[in-house]
């Protein structure tokens, strides 16, 4: 029991490290699709996005607002999406070793119920550091009177808190963790189920090994960003608004549900609004999945001598 918890916990730091050199790179594309997918946007693109932040608020201010949220949440939530996942994967393995089978002899629905059992975990523990990203991210878009001026990731999560009270930091959970769930399920299983087939095609050299399996492992991923990012989307516009949106004093908010707001969206806005921010969605998952799981497979190489996925 106590070395499957050391394995389990080693797998959660490497993964977490991993996403957190993945978000110092990629958090720009994530202020952009926040503020592409909530209320009284007006960008045209993705483009015309990123340069009226930063022409507003520069890059410290504007386009890496609400970064040491972003890596509270690797240590919340992309811990558990990684960690978890490869720590179920490699279990997978073991057992169908011991059973004379081939340790990748693992079905596709098996390896996405993987990544949505750690989606899941994952981004319920981490829904706070979700929220706060969502907030300090969107909270220079809004009129200066309606500002929250976060000083920081802590500042955020405690006056929230205090402000709104403490069931507040686990505002959209609902669409957070389904979300979470269909986004890790197709970003890990299909990443994994990729990864097995296109080894066997020769174009990555022997067992995909071609410099180091980095082309295979980008390819694969490429692949499973793509279908999660076209799958979780709605729910994304849906979390982002919902973690966005103003809890009056009385209790009262725009949206009453997860439901609510998927209503209220697609009668005002149309139901196109729910892929709003797709571009800068999968121009930044894309490199964040490459980014963390490359880190993650070549980390865990190091440390144990084994592959992470």
């Amino acid at each position: 029991m106590g070395a499957a918890a050391g394995a389990l916990a080693l797998k959660m730091i490497i993964a977490a490290f991993s996403g957190m050199g993945a978000a110092t790179i990629c958090h720009p594309l994530d202020v952009i699709r926040v503020q592409m997918q909530t209320e009284g946007s007006t960008y045209s693109g993705p483009v015309d996005a990123a340069v009226g932040i930063y022409e507003k608020n520069g890059v410290k201010d504007g386009l890496y607002a609400g970064v040491s949220a972003a890596y509270l949440r690797q240590w919340l939530y992309g811990s558990c999406r990684i960690g978890i996942y490869a720590y179920l994967l490699e279990n997978a393995q073991n057992a169908n070793i011991k059973s004379g089978l081939d340790k990748n002899a693992i079905p596709l629905h098996s390896k996405m119920l993987m990544g949505l059992t750690s989606g899941g975990i994952g981004s319920f523990v981490g829904t706070p550091s979700e929220l706060a990203l969502v907030r300090m991210s969107n909270d220079n878009k809004l009129p200066v009177e309606q500002r929250r001026n976060y000083k920081g990731v802590t500042n955020c999560i405690s006056r929230i808190a205090k402000e709104e009270g403490l069931p507040s930091l686990f505002t959209g959970a609902p669409a957070t963790v389904l979300r979470a769930c269909l986004l890790s399920a197709c970003a890990m299983g299909i990443t994994s189920e990729l990864k097995m087939r296109l080894s066997g095609t020769g174009f990555f050299g022997e067992d995909g090994k071609l410099y180091g399996g980095v082309p295979l492992l980008f390819c694969a991923t490429t692949i499973s960003s793509f279908c999660a990012n076209t799958v979780a989307n709605p729910f994304d516009v849906v979390k982002s608004r919902m973690q966005n949106m103003v809890i009056e004093k009385d209790g009262s908010a725009q949206y009453k549900s997860m439901l609510d707001c998927f209503i209220q969206t697609i009668g005002n806005e149309g139901v196109l609004k729910l892929w709003s921010g797709f571009v800068p969605a999968f121009l930044k998952l894309a490199p964040y999945t490459v980014i963390s799981l490359i880190l993650t497979d070549k980390i865990t190489k190091i440390v144990t001598g084994k592959e992470a996925l």
